[in-house]
């Protein structure tokens, strides 16, 4: 019989950020990740002990690349750092130190694709090891300049496989089975499913900008992805946002509302201000999960996958893979041309979208939708 899990506590960390120019300016935000840490594992440890830390998406780099509209190689070349690397080594320490798992993000270089970065959730053990990565799947398409997996499908898939475990890897540790993912990940039920259905019983999902946690989105997503897989949610955002390194006031683009959600889809653990550095910690049951996934007739969803079915929903491919296999990822003006609208013309073109009255996309445009969809209407 495997060993019981004690419970413990499980802390999302909100920093404040300083958008960095200079890869060697991420040691400053890391200084004060250190800070927060300790505070929030000495406070939070007087319910259980701290076992698990999860730092926001940006916390060590900003969002230079996206705000400023960078070239993709000139990020890759000045700010992008290794995994591991010296930043991984400085994030080793503080999991030493804490005894914890930590959870952290950056956007970081792939050997195997000179020229380009890919944005990177790891999970360090508390010997301070990199022992989980997980490149984001679905990254915030107007204006994320990553690549991601899907983004080089081709030799992706001959480099790592075409498996759950090269698209959703999971981590088996002695405080459960970790899985990963980022900010607009947490969008689509499926990326999240692919982590749950590989086995994950605690999803870090950090950060999500405003205005989608002001407006409930966040909450929801949250929410309903731990009840949709039944596990466990930690999901933290950042605290205020500097733009440059020497910015004299910050902005509070996050929103704050970092949670911890539980399996049922119940908030553990929320923390509503944004306006500074935070945290929000709560206690991650796992050995309740574990019963209440054998035991619960109906609401332990992925049991009763009818999978036959869902692939239906599947088969025609809609967003494009291999975009950045042979050149760098476009900018923003680029990319709302070329792929964002060609998108929404696809699911039109489909019948999926129907063009809106008011504004839609023009009239020879909407003539030739309506006239695929009475066609295939009549098949």
């Amino acid at each position: 019989m495997a060993k019981a899990i004690e419970s413990y506590t499980a802390v999302g960390i909100s920093p404040t950020v300083r958008g960095v120019l200079k890869r060697e300016q991420i040691t400053q935000n890391i200084d004060h990740i250190h800070e927060v840490c300790a505070a929030a594992c000495w406070l939070s440890s007087l319910d259980l002990p701290v076992r698990l830390i999860v730092i926001p998406e940006g916390a060590l780099q900003g969002f230079t690349d996206e705000v400023f509209d960078w070239d993709h190689r000139q990020y890759a070349e000045e700010i992008a750092i290794d995994i591991p690397g010296p930043e991984t080594e400085q994030l080793g320490k503080l999991a030493r130190e804490f005894k914890c798992y930590l959870v952290a993000t950056a956007k970081a270089r792939e050997p195997e694709f000179p020229g380009l970065f890919f944005n990177i959730v790891f999970l360090l053990s508390p010997q301070g090891k990199v022992i989980l990565k997980h490149r984001k799947n679905s990254p915030l398409f107007p204006v994320e300049h990553s690549v991601c997996p899907h983004d080089v499908w081709d030799k992706w898939i001959e480099l790592h496989g075409r498996s759950l475990d090269a698209f959703f890897p999971v981590a088996d540790t002695d405080i459960g089975k970790i899985g990963l993912c980022m900010a607009n990940e947490g969008s689509y039920p499926e990326l999240i499913r692919g982590l749950a259905v590989n086995g994950a019983e605690v999803i870090c999902r950090p950060a999500y900008p405003e205005p989608h946690v002001g407006n409930g989105a966040w909450e929801i997503q949250n929410r309903a992805r731990a009840l949709d897989n039944t596990c466990y949610m930690v999901a933290p955002n950042l605290g205020t946002y500097y733009l440059l390194p020497d910015s004299k006031l910050p902005v509070d683009t996050f929103g704050g509302g970092s949670m911890i959600v539980d399996f049922k889809g119940r908030i553990v653990s929320l923390h509503n201000y944004g306006a500074g550095s935070s945290y929000c910690g709560g206690v991650i049951d796992i050995e309740s999960l574990r019963e209440f996934r054998v035991r619960s007739p109906l609401m332990n969803w992925m049991k009763d996958l009818r999978t036959e079915v869902l692939s239906l929903i599947y088969e025609q491919p809609i967003y494009p893979k291999n975009l950045w296999l042979n050149r760098t990822p476009m900018k923003h003006a680029e990319y709302k041309t070329e792929v964002i609208d060609r998108q929404i013309q696809l699911m039109q073109e489909r019948g999926t979208f129907m063009p809106p009255a008011r504004s839609g996309p023009g009239p020879h445009k909407a003539k030739k939708v309506k006239k695929k969809a009475k066609s295939r209407a009549g098949k």
